[in-house]
């Protein structure tokens, strides 16, 4: 587990990922930082992150590469982030007894309803991931939600208990480091890209999508990521297709 020197609680600040960037250069490999109130939290495309002060978990986590941290991680590898930060997230849920699954490649859902968001910011040095901060947004103890947020979820309302935020980061946290450093120390990672696909939400049925940007819509089944983070989908007429972040949305 994450010693708990290395977890950062702000009452509020506007994004604990802008916090991170700001004094980057104050924080090691894996320190947290984690905020009560985002006033302008930051989620995928340029979205807001909604969330209710002191209800849910709203944190970063510095991960350096290098003689500070992780080995060199190539950039055509960088995915391995993703998956890392994802499978901590579904093992530490299972560990709740909630069962979920990780829409591609980083919102973590229960059946169709949203519980956990992701933001991973990366810096590059010569062809490597220099430093990642990774954002998350996890919906814990809120039970109301804003009516734009289409299909949210959180633990309490799945488990009808109440969780207390800064043990559930400790855990949480250290749920985050083990995965890490299995993943990126440079071993054999095979076994985390099939325990990723086969957590893909919707994998290996059919379900309507839209191309973007053009909005097409077809019916297509996923079968699993490529190393780089492309996303393969079969389309009804048997014709693979491999799509890029921003480039296929998910119809639900």
């Amino acid at each position: 587990m994450v010693d708990k020197m290395h977890i950062r609680w702000m009452e509020e600040t506007d994004s604990t990922q802008d916090e991170v960037r700001r004094h980057f250069s104050e924080y090691d490999n894996l320190s947290v930082v984690a905020a009560i109130l985002q006033t302008a939290g930051r989620g995928q495309r340029g979205n807001t992150w909604h969330s209710r002060g002191g209800e849910n978990l709203t944190f970063s986590m510095v991960l350096r590469f290098g003689e500070e941290g992780f080995p060199p991680l190539p950039v055509n590898r960088s995915f391995l982030i993703t998956k890392s930060a994802t499978l901590a997230i579904t093992k530490y849920l299972n560990e709740k007894e909630i069962a979920c699954s990780i829409k591609w490649p980083n919102d973590i859902y229960v059946r169709n309803k949203k519980i956990c968001g992701m933001l991973i910011e990366n810096t590059l040095a010569t062809g490597n991931i220099a430093s990642s901060i990774v954002g998350i947004g996890l919906n814990v103890n809120q039970k109301e939600f804003p009516p734009q947020l289409l299909n949210p979820t959180s633990m309490t309302v799945l488990t009808g208990k109440s969780y207390d935020l800064v043990a559930e980061l400790e855990i949480l946290s250290g749920y985050l480091a083990d995965s890490f450093n299995r993943i990126l120390t440079g071993g054999d990672t095979s076994s985390a890209d099939q325990e990723y696909e086969s957590l893909l939400y919707r994998r290996g049925t059919f379900h309507e999508y839209a191309a973007c940007p053009d909005g097409q819509v077809f019916e297509g089944k996923i079968l699993g990521v490529t190393p780089g983070g492309l996303l393969c989908i079969e389309d009804k007429k048997g014709k693979l297709k491999k799509f890029a972040f921003k480039e296929i949305s998910y119809i639900i």
